[in-house]
């Protein structure tokens, strides 16, 4: 059946809104690792304040996206792609928009909170939609290009930092979500969420806890992505931590840190979306990146006295090696049926970004254990993420033009 007009149109625009929401999601979601250490000077904090604060706020807006992660998604499967989409979309834009006006650690962290709840459903309502929208031999196209376009939003955003003061940073990025909702119109509904609005457990988060096959499923979905959110959460967030201890020749910018290891994940996200289409496969290419990963962290604790041109080459090259995060959610929209696709697509990456709640305590816990030694903990936590993902990847099922029309039994 050959694709009418109306429904090129109708994927085009879908496309058009997820790839911006997205580019807008990361310019928010990775605004507050770039000025983390100028906001909370301005705010009266210095030494290693600027260190357990930050994690604290990092964490806090982590935390807002594991709950919001369960609350999109749920609605996304009983109300619809496109409800959680906006709505969520509006709810970061105002939470940003107010960060800005922020004077206290403790308002700071209120709206890193709200912020993480609406920062929580863009993408996988935007991910759904699409999958769903487009014919299932292609999907990794269109996949690739609302993660390609999505996370050069970090990029941008390093370069509205270094433009303007931290404050007005946070309302740009508010007021570019708030201009998105514009785009509303012309945007359609999946037609598999139509057709799905009678099934059973529609949307229900708490029956991938009933059924052992699809928990473990999800599981193991989630697993996947956690080397990348410690690459990002720990490795380049506290690069200029890291960067003394490695002795690298001048001060490291978290901000360009985070702009170069983005750069290299939009590459990634590229090369990976077309490989898996070549390839034919969504695990394979998982496998290639992996190990590249393993490659890429073994060379950040390993070369010493970098310059600083060097190191963020490095960080570029790092953000490359974990650039599979479009495989990874295309992986996980495709293992589950369409009356809990949305709930899993949208709870997934969020349970991988608020991974990085754990790994930080872990990683605060060993530095204690290797007396302060931030490297030796840094090792320890990225192996154990590593061993996790590369395990999972063994047991989980090949999907590539998997036929998304269907609905999941508990």
């Amino acid at each position: 059946m050959q694709p009418t007009k109306a429904s090129t149109t109708a994927l085009s625009a879908a496309i058009l809104v997820a790839s911006l929401g997205y580019f807008v999601d990361i310019y928010d979601l990775l605004l507050f690792s770039i000025v983390r250490i100028p906001s909370l000077k301005s705010l009266g904090l210095s030494g290693a304040q600027l260190t357990d604060t930050g994690i604290m706020l990092l964490n806090t807006q982590m935390i807002g996206m594991l709950i919001g992660g369960v609350l999109w998604g749920m609605l996304g499967d009983k109300k619809g792609r496109l409800s959680v989409l906006f709505g969520s979309i509006f709810l970061y834009s105002m939470a940003n928009i107010a960060n800005g006006f922020v004077h206290s650690v403790n308002a700071y962290a209120v709206w890193r909170f709200i912020a993480g709840l609406g920062l929580a459903g863009e993408l996988g309502a935007g991910i759904t939609l699409v999958a769903e929208l487009m014919p299932k031999e292609k999907r990794g196209y269109a996949t690739t290009i609302v993660a390609s376009v999505g996370v050069s939003g970090a990029v941008v955003a390093y370069f509205i930092a270094q433009a303007f003061d931290w404050r007005t940073s946070f309302f740009i990025g508010g007021g570019l979500g708030l201009a998105l909702l514009l785009l509303r119109i012309g945007v359609a509904e999946s037609g598999m969420f139509k057709e799905s609005k009678e099934a059973s457990n529609r949307g229900d988060f708490f029956a991938l806890f009933k059924n052992k096959i699809q928990f473990v499923k999800y599981i193991r979905c989630i697993m996947i992505g956690i080397p990348l959110w410690f690459v990002v959460g720990i490795l380049i967030t506290l690069s200029p931590e890291f960067g003394k201890v490695m002795r690298v020749q001048g001060e490291v910018s978290a901000g360009a840190a985070v702009a170069w290891c983005y750069g290299g994940i939009v590459l990634g996200d590229i090369a990976g979306g077309l490989l898996s289409q070549w390839l034919k496969s969504r695990i394979k290419v998982v496998y290639i990146f992996l190990s590249l990963a393993t490659l890429g962290i073994i060379a950040y604790f390993s070369l010493h006295d970098l310059s600083l041109s060097h190191f963020y080459w490095l960080c570029g090259v790092i953000g490359l090696t974990v650039g599979y995060w479009v495989i990874f959610m295309t992986i996980a929209t495709e293992q589950f049926g369409t009356n809990i696709r949305a709930t899993v697509t949208t709870t997934v990456p969020n349970f991988v970004r608020g991974a990085v709640v754990p790994l930080t305590l872990l990683f605060q816990l060993l530095k204690n254990v290797f007396n302060g030694n931030i490297v030796h903990s840094g090792i320890a936590v990225a192996i154990i993420s590593l061993v996790i993902a590369f395990y999972a990847l063994s047991r989980m099922k090949e999907t590539f033009s998997k036929d998304l029309d269907y609905v999941e039994e508990f």
